[in-house]
């Protein structure tokens, strides 16, 4: 499967892609991050384009490095990543998993030209790796136990 059409699928399909701006500050941030339940947001230009992404470890580990620091006056852009992994809708499931494993990252930005699209995460994607496997299982069980009808071409 495809991540353009894992967008289309109904759990993804109304899911509002939720941006900030690089001069937003971090208290906007966390307000998005909260209200939306997300664990990331990608950090968007004036011109929707993707500039960065800020997640709950990047805010986490700014603040606990500083003293004192008041959330309102603190820019995105101060604790954004700009170093953005990021997939395109052609992108397989299955490559969009091995990305994120090996970079050790939980949430891509799914870009249709520079702007986002959709955002994914690693347990939208494990979860469609179940279903498909799951479903490949009762169909290997099927053929076995011979109940598999295949079908005409």
């Amino acid at each position: 499967m495809k991540l353009g059409e894992l967008l289309q699928h109904k759990d993804f399909k109304y899911r509002v892609v939720v941006v900030v701006s690089p001069d937003d500050s971090i208290a906007a941030a966390i307000e998005k991050l909260v209200a939306h339940d997300r664990g990331s947001l990608p950090v968007c230009d004036a011109a929707g384009c993707l500039v960065g992404i800020i997640t709950e470890r990047d805010i986490v580990r700014r603040f606990l490095a500083g003293i004192n620091i008041t959330p309102s006056k603190v820019k995105v852009k101060e604790v954004m990543s700009t170093n953005v992994v990021f997939a395109r809708p052609e992108t397989n499931v299955s490559y969009a998993v091995n990305m994120m494993k090996e970079r050790k990252i939980r949430h891509i930005p799914i870009l249709d030209g520079e702007k986002v699209i959709g955002m994914i995460s690693i347990r939208d994607l494990l979860g469609v790796q179940l279903e498909e496997t799951q479903t490949d299982v009762k169909n290997l069980h099927a053929y076995i136990s011979g109940g598999f009808v295949e079908e005409a071409t």
